[in-house]
């Protein structure tokens, strides 16, 4: 861990207009986004190369036929509900491990490790359970047979891999915390190039292989993750900067109070990332009665502005470990100072963000498609797009620095009724206008009325996020203070 800052004081009887004063804070502020930069980049790369295994499996089912396409698009649609959910659950080891290295009590964070990959197991488990049986929902639609299958085996296979995802998030929550985030960059780096090895080989049926179609992606993705998984365990165990915390020197049986204290951290911020995708999902559902022009161009907003949010997201991981370890230390000062730090620097990188969007938003959709009434509308939803940078690079990394105060359950409350209980409804309003609403729009607005909505719930979000942390931070210094 590195020193804590020694923050600038105003000099007595000048106030903080004080020239001393103000260059000792630009200069605190230069070094600490420096140092939040040095941790979040290379979780950036491991998120844009994850991001790119994704693509990969879409282009090489889409080569295979339209059928497998559809079929993997139908299975990482459950996938991703059930994955991303999981990222939530599992991120209260983050925390509890950053405040300890922050205190530089090194025994207790083994302790919490092994704990957390109980949990991993428990819930990896469970999650394998209900993928399986979500899967049976395409028995429910109308779909084609063999768009059915792929669908089905997609979903069915890949479950297999949810144990070790879950378990893999424990070592990255811990390397993370202890100031190392370039293993999981590597680790991702490598596997981007073994998915799309496996991806050509499995798909296609090369070197003698057979030929599985879209089912071969999800293969494709089970050895990924199992390789991701025993490849950051051991880099963890045989990497000197792990050696004084390693956690699996000694056998420990499941430790309920500490296990309850997990789950109380986790489950929050579990609920809060499956209100959000399960929001988007649902919304791309709504959208498809309006035909191939609107889907289309809302995929091609959400996928470019998921590409953006890689940034403040990696930002957000940064910070929570920057926070907690100040925490940990005792330094309640330094963790507001470090928090309102990364919030401006997210906040920056989304004016400029917004304004690059706005301005380069047809060039951007003409990226993606051919397709002139496809391109006009996806232009108009990148604009909207342009316009909720602020708020939703914003609340993400707000949102990890309450996890570093270990505070879930409030922001899980405004997420809830951002996404579910603004966003949505305001959506179907704007975007459906149903006949019997008098103050709905004549027109329905389609994929329109629900970025719109998005947009109005994120800032709602961000605005009530920012006032939390404003409330929460400024407790813990008057408590260190009056202590």
């Amino acid at each position: 861990m590195q020193p804590l800052p020694a923050l600038p004081q105003p000099s007595a009887g000048s106030g903080s207009h004080d020239p001393a004063s103000k260059r000792a804070l630009r200069t605190a502020v230069l070094q600490e986004v420096r140092d939040l930069w040095a941790l979040s980049w290379p979780i950036l790369v491991g998120q844009l190369a994850t991001l790119g295994m994704a693509v990969t499996d879409v282009a090489m089912a889409g080569h295979a036929s339209a059928q497998d396409l559809a079929g993997v698009a139908l299975g990482v649609a459950i996938w991703n509900i059930i994955m991303i959910t999981l990222i939530g659950l599992m991120l209260s080891v983050a925390p509890l491990v950053a405040h300890h290295v922050g205190a530089r009590e090194y025994a207790p964070i083994a302790h919490v490790v092994r704990q957390g990959l109980w949990k991993a197991l428990g819930m990896g488990l469970a999650a394998w359970l209900l993928a399986n049986l979500s899967a049976q929902v395409f028995y429910a639609m109308n779909l084609e047979p063999s768009v059915r299958l792929v669908a089905v085996r997609f979903v069915h296979v890949i479950s297999f891999a949810l144990p070790a995802f879950a378990c893999y998030r424990v070592f990255y929550a811990y390397s993370a915390s202890l100031d190392q985030t370039k293993p999981m960059m590597v680790i991702a780096l490598i596997s981007l190039l073994l998915n799309a090895l496996v991806n050509w080989l499995l798909v296609f049926g090369h070197a003698g292989l057979p030929a599985l179609g879209g089912v071969g992606c999800a293969w494709a993705s089970l050895l990924c993750i199992w390789f991701s998984a025993l490849a950051l365990f051991a880099w963890t165990r045989f990497a000197p900067a792990y050696r004084s915390t390693w956690p699996l020197a000694r056998f420990e049986p499941p430790h309920w109070e500490t296990l309850r204290r997990l789950l109380r951290l986790g489950l929050p911020i579990g609920v809060a990332y499956f209100a959000e995708t399960t929001a988007f999902a649902l919304i791309a559902l709504l959208i498809a009665r309006f035909g191939s022009t609107q889907v289309a161009a809302h995929a091609i907003a959400l996928n470019f502005t998921s590409l953006v949010f890689m940034v403040p997201l990696s930002l957000g991981m940064g910070l929570l470990t920057r926070i907690g370890q100040s925490l940990g230390a005792g330094a309640p000062e330094v963790a507001r100072f470090r928090a309102w730090t990364g919030v401006a620097l997210a906040a920056l990188f989304a004016l400029c963000a917004g304004l690059g969007i706005a301005l380069a938003r047809e060039l951007i959709a003409s990226a993606y498609t051919n397709d002139a009434d496809v391109t006009a509308l996806a232009a108009r939803l990148l604009l909207l797009a342009a316009l909720f940078q602020l708020s939703d690079c914003t609340q993400v990394v707000i949102s990890n620095a309450m996890r570093a105060y270990k505070v879930t359950r409030a922001p899980m409350l405004l997420h809830l009724g951002a996404f579910w209980g603004l966003s949505l409804p305001l959506g179907c309003v704007l975007g459906l206008a149903p006949a019997w609403l008098s103050f709905a729009p004549a027109q329905a607005l389609a994929a329109q009325g629900f970025w719109i909505a998005l947009t109005l719930g994120l800032s709602v979000a961000a605005a009530g996020l920012a006032l939390l942390l404003r409330h929460v931070a400024n407790a813990h210094v008057r408590s260190h203070a009056s202590a």
